[in-house]
């Protein structure tokens, strides 16, 4: 069995209840500060956003179901290159959630210095789950550097304990080390599982879908689960 199929297999064993007692070990309350959805000086907002949710948001009741792939996505800067007028071009592997002229989540919104996300009942799953993310070969880490983490039982008990798969990791943010309730713990324990799991069943759908598109001067492709996209999410192949 391939590394990512492994892993699939440990993302969907985690254990609801243990993945609970890291993130109550941790502590965690949300104050609405905005530091996750906005960007930091010269660093846009990087959030990841599955072909699914793009959808999802595009219909979203914040959005009046008016929005198009290109109001909710963009593809993921990483890897793409520059042109000589400072457009992006060449391949990518993830959609990151749209930005504005400054960088921040075109979801995000502020008043009075209470952040509030337009489209919240819609938002994706790293959205849901950050500052938390389950290290596994095939997930991703978000925005802000891992300054807690607790290891899992079935890492520990395998003798694994140095290893860094099997480990949930708390990243910056100024909610850290707040009291949760047991009930908040596991609501957003089974979020963050089924993140682990969607993030590896999407790097499984990338690797088994990729095909080799060979971008033009000035175009873009982004490959997801769904195949070679155009940054307008219409599939590469449909191109006149």
């Amino acid at each position: 069995m391939n590394s990512l199929e492994t892993d699939l297999e440990r993302a969907r064993d985690l254990s609801v209840a243990d993945l609970a007692d890291a993130i109550e070990s941790i502590g965690f309350e949300c104050t609405r500060c905005g530091a996750c959805c906005t960007g930091h000086g010269e660093d846009e907002h990087t959030a990841t956003v599955f072909p699914d949710e793009v959808r999802e948001l595009g219909g979203s009741e914040g959005g009046d179901g008016k929005y198009d792939w290109r109001d909710v996505a963009r593809p993921m800067p990483y890897g793409l290159r520059e042109t000589d007028d400072g457009d992006p071009e060449g391949e990518t592997f993830e959609w990151a959630l749209r930005t504005d002229a400054c960088g921040d989540c075109v979801f995000y919104e502020e008043e009075n210095g209470t952040g509030a996300c337009v489209a919240h009942e819609d938002r994706p799953l790293i959205c849901r789950t950050y500052p938390f993310s389950v290290v596994l070969e095939g997930t991703s880490q978000p925005m802000g550097e891992a300054v807690d983490s607790v290891v899992l039982p079935a890492q520990r008990e395998a003798g694994e304990a140095g290893d860094e798969e099997g480990v949930v990791r708390a990243h910056e943010c100024e909610g850290l080390g707040r009291d949760i309730s047991r009930a908040d713990a596991e609501e957003l324990a089974r979020t963050l599982k089924r993140r682990a799991i969607r993030e590896l069943e999407e790097a499984i759908g990338v690797r088994d879908n990729y095909r080799p598109a060979e971008p033009g001067p000035g175009e873009v492709v982004v490959h997801d689960s769904e195949g070679a996209k155009r940054p307008d999410g219409t599939p590469v192949e449909n191109r006149e």
